[in-house]
């Protein structure tokens, strides 16, 4: 029986891969076998909107903006509203007009601090 490099270490993945499932459902007191875990809601966490009914607009500091070097772009591919822009070398801007203030960009960011905050709007208060 020959075997190829590739399908030796698939067999050799999935061996260790299932002897750990084992080994964890043994300390854990469980049986052998799964049982699927219900669904988790997305964005579970997302953070909820302001409690007021001030507008929000997205507000960018490039030079904690990760897509100015290189080429994080979480929030460009979320913006629903695509309000987000990518400047080579610069990082992002944010179009006022288009920005709904619906904070997922900042959700999105994974830099810390984040690069993207919301902040009220005053030019589109009443």
């Amino acid at each position: 029986m020959t075997l190829t490099r590739k399908e030796f270490f698939r067999q050799a993945v999935r061996s260790l891969g299932k002897s750990a499932l084992e080994v964890s459902d043994a300390l854990k007191g469980r049986s052998s076998r799964v049982t699927p875990a219900e669904p988790e809601p997305e964005f579970a966490d997302a953070p909820q909107p302001p409690a007021s009914d001030e507008p929000r607009i997205a507000t960018v500091d490039n030079s904690r903006c990760l897509a100015r070097s290189c080429g994080c772009f979480s929030c460009l591919e979320r913006c629903g509203a695509e309000a987000i822009t990518m400047l080579p070398g610069v990082g992002v801007r944010i179009d006022a007009g288009r920005c709904t203030g619906c904070g997922t960009c900042e959700y999105l960011c994974p830099t810390f601090p984040k690069a993207i905050a919301m902040a009220c709007d005053l030019t589109r208060a009443n």
